[in-house]
């Protein structure tokens, strides 16, 4: 039986349950959107932009900007998360400036196949994409039911947070292929240290 090759630490992640999460997920735990390129993957590999959607005039400043709104949405959801009631101020005041900016317009359009697929009305430029996930923000922290979902990750050092829609609420971690191997993996090393001991 083949073991399943874990994820590489440069490969974006969408495991989160909503897109302002898996922006979250690009700093840890290293820098995914550190160039255009790699932002560009994350935008079309998050659904922001139907695949193959040209992305070629993004920008070096792009990738700036969405780490400035990854601040700030980190700060909003882990000020929830503690348990503080009242959210930041200005992060709360720049996530709702960056939702103002209409998302990108979607079109249908005939495929190769000849049935309708989701197409963009013209190339998205940077405030759109980031209203979109300004929008994916405020939806998710002005949802109670979806607010109440918001789990931190249980896996050691790992800051990151997902939306919990497991039956009975009891998932752990960010992504079982990736924090809860670790767990597994540790919990196995101990048992077998106990056992020679």
């Amino acid at each position: 039986m083949a073991l399943a090759t874990p994820p590489s630490p440069h490969d974006p992640r969408f495991d989160a349950g909503r897109v302002c999460l898996d922006l979250l997920a690009t700093g840890h735990p290293l820098e995914r959107l550190d160039a255009v390129p790699a932002l560009c993957a994350w935008i079309t590999g998050s659904g922001l932009v139907p695949p193959g959607t040209p992305l070629a005039h993004a920008a070096p400043a792009w990738p700036v900007a969405f780490r400035e709104l990854r601040g700030d949405v980190g700060r909003l959801v882990h000020a929830w998360l503690s348990g503080d009631g009242r959210p930041h101020d200005l992060p709360l005041a720049r996530v709702n400036d960056v939702a103002r900016a209409a998302p990108p317009a979607p079109r249908a359009v005939r495929g190769e196949d000849g049935a309708l697929v989701r197409a963009l009305h013209a190339p998205p430029d940077c405030a759109a994409l980031l209203g979109a996930v300004a929008r994916d923000a405020v939806d998710l922290l002005t949802d109670p039911v979806a607010r109440a979902g918001l789990r931190q990750c249980e896996g050691d050092n790992c800051p990151l947070v997902y939306v919990d829609t497991s039956r009975g609420r009891r998932r752990r971690w960010c992504s079982s292929e990736v924090c809860g191997n670790r767990e597994r993996v540790a919990r196995h090393r101990r048992r077998t240290s106990l056992t020679r001991a």
